[in-house]
C-alpha cells in the first residue's frame, strides 16, 4: 500500500491561492477516480478537485472556510502500490484523526447502568396529547436550514412518507434538533411546538437560539469586494425621473412579433442608451488603478450585469455591447443570468466590465443607492416602473410610466456635473426610443 499526496492544482491563470467552500469526502472514505473529492473557490469561480486514484481517505488538511495557497498539500489517500510520496500507510495512518487510527476504543466496556431500560416496542406509539406538546416550548430549536438534513429515525420518516410531510418543516425538539413521534403528531395536528394551545388566542413563546454562520465562499468574496468599494471609492449618487411609456409601448410591439427570439425587458435598451451616452462620456466607461493613479479608459463597453443567484450577488459580463442590438443584448442577458446561477458560468464571464448595471426588477424600489463594482468608476441602478398622474403640455393630468434611474460614480473621476449630464443623456434616448436606432 501507498499514499498518494493530493496538492491544490493551479486552478487558473494568476491565482495563487483558494478558498474551501465544500468537502465532499471525511477519513475513511473509499473513493473512486474521478470523485469530486471539494470545491474550491477563486475569486468568483467554483472548481472541483477530482481524485486522481481509487483509493481511502487518509487525511484532509483543510477545513471549509480555509485559504489555502497553490501547491499545499489538501488530502492523502491510501492507494493500491506505490503512491507519489516515501511515506507508507503506517506514517500516514500516524496523521489520521484518533478515531480513525483506534476503533477499538470503541469497543470498550461501558460503566454497567444502575437500571437497564427496557427495550422500546416496536409498534407505532400511539398519538400524544396535547400538554406534552405545550410543554416543549422551552429553548425551540431554530427554524431549519434549506440545506441542512432534518434529523429523524428510520420509522418516524416513514410515517412522514406515509402522511405526505416534508420533514424540513417540521421543528424537533428531540437532542441535537431530532424529530421525535411526537414532534411530528403535533405538526400532522395543526399544534405548532412555537404556540401554546388554549386561549382565545395564540401565544408565542419567545425564541432566545442564536445561529452562528461563517462567512465562506462567494458570500466572503462579496463581502470583501463591497468593502473593498465602500473603502476605496468616494461614491456620489444621482437619482432622475424617466418617462419610459414610449418606450414600453415599444417594448410590447417589438415583443408580440419576436417570434423565437428572447422577450425584451428594459435592460436591453438600456444598455444600448449606454452604449451611446458613453461615446461623449468616455472617462465613465473606466477602471481605476487607484494604487497606480492611473485610469483605463476602454473604447469597447463591457457591460457587467448584477445577478441574485442562490449564493449571493455575481457579475457576470456582456463584452462589447457596442457591438449588440437590443435582440442581441437581451440573448446575452438571458445567457450570462442563467449560466450565473447554475454555476455554468466561466472565468473570464464573471471579470472584465467597465461599468456595472443593477436591478431588481419588479421590486426595485423607488431609489437606490448602489455600489459601485470596484475598479470601475460608475453602476446605473434600475428602480421599478410605476404608472403616476403627470401633466402634459396642455396642463392636463395624464397616467404615465415612470421609472427612477439611481447611479453611482465615483467622485475621484466624475465630477457631479458629469454624473448628471450622463443620466440625463441616457434620459434622453430611453424616453425617445427611436434614437436609440438611429
Amino acid at each position: 500500500m501507498g499514499v498518494h499526496v493530493i496538492k491544490l492544482p493551479d486552478v487558473g491563470e494568476g491565482v495563487a491561492e483558494a478558498e474551501f467552500v465544500e468537502l465532499h469526502i471525511k477519513p475513511g472514505d473509499e473513493v473512486e477516480p474521478d470523485q469530486n473529492l471539494a470545491d474550491v473557490m477563486t475569486d468568483k469561480a467554483t472548481v472541483e478537485i477530482p481524485s486522481p486514484r481509487k483509493g481511502k481517505v487518509l487525511w484532509i488538511g483543510p477545513a471549509v472556510g480555509e485559504v489555502v495557497a497553490v501547491g499545499s498539500e489538501i488530502i492523502k489517500l491510501e492507494v493500491e502500490g506505490a503512491g507519489n510520496t516515501k511515506e507508507d500507510s503506517a506514517s500516514a495512518a500516524a496523521t489520521a484523526p484518533a478515531e480513525e487510527k483506534a476503533p477499538v476504543a470503541e469497543e470498550s466496556p461501558a460503566p454497567e447502568p444502575k437500571a437497564a431500560p427496557a427495550p422500546a416496542p416496536k409498534t407505532e406509539p400511539a398519538p400524544v396529547q396535547a400538554q406534552p406538546a405545550a410543554s416543549r416550548l422551552v429553548d425551540l430549536p431554530r427554524a431549519r436550514d434549506v440545506n441542512d438534513k432534518p434529523l429523524a429515525s428510520p420509522a418516524v420518516r416513514a410515517r412522514a412518507r406515509a402522511q405526505g410531510v416534508d420533514l424540513q418543516f417540521v421543528y424537533g425538539t428531540g437532542p441535537a434538533g431530532r424529530i421525535t413521534h411526537e414532534d411530528l403528531d403535533s405538526y400532522i395536528s395543526g399544534q405548532s411546538p412555537a404556540k401554546v394551545p388554549g386561549g382565545s388566542g395564540a401565544t408565542f413563546a419567545p425564541d432566545t437560539s442564536v445561529e452562528e454562520v461563517k462567512v465562506i465562499g462567494l458570500r466572503r468574496k462579496i463581502a470583501e469586494k463591497m468593502q473593498e468599494s465602500k473603502r476605496r471609492i468616494p461614491h456620489i449618487t444621482y437619482v432622475e425621473e424617466v418617462d419610459v411609456t414610449a418606450l414600453e409601448d415599444l417594448r410590447a410591439h417589438m415583443n408580440a412579433g419576436r417570434g423565437d427570439r428572447p422577450k425584451l425587458t428594459v435592460l436591453p435598451y438600456l444598455m444600448r442608451a449606454m452604449v451611446l451616452t458613453l461615446r461623449k462620456f468616455p472617462h465613465i466607461n473606466a477602471r481605476f488603478d487607484d494604487d497606480a493613479g492611473v485610469v483605463h479608459r476602454f473604447g469597447g463597453a463591457h457591460i457587467g450585469i448584477a445577478t441574485q443567484t442562490d449564493n449571493g450577488l455575481i457579475v457576470p459580463v456582456i463584452r462589447h455591447a457596442e457591438a449588440n442590438d437590443v435582440w442581441q443584448n437581451a440573448a446575452e442577458v438571458l445567457r450570462l443570468s442563467s449560466a450565473a446561477r447554475d454555476g455554468s458560468a466561466k472565468r473570464e464571464e464573471l471579470s472584465g466590465s467597465t461599468i456595472t448595471i443593477t436591478s431588481l426588477g419588479p421590486m426595485g424600489g423607488l431609489v437606490t443607492t448602489p455600489v459601485i463594482n470596484h475598479p470601475e468608476v460608475a453602476i446605473v441602478g434600475v428602480n421599478k416602473i410605476q404608472t403616476l398622474p403627470r401633466y402634459d403640455a396642455n396642463g392636463h393630468v395624464v397616467p404615465r410610466k415612470l421609472m427612477n434611474l439611481s447611479s453611482g460614480f465615483d467622485h475621484r473621476i466624475v465630477d457631479g456635473w458629469d454624473a448628471a449630464e450622463f443620466v440625463q443623456s441616457i434620459k434622453a434616448y430611453l424616453e425617445n426610443p427611436a434614437t436609440l436606432f438611429i
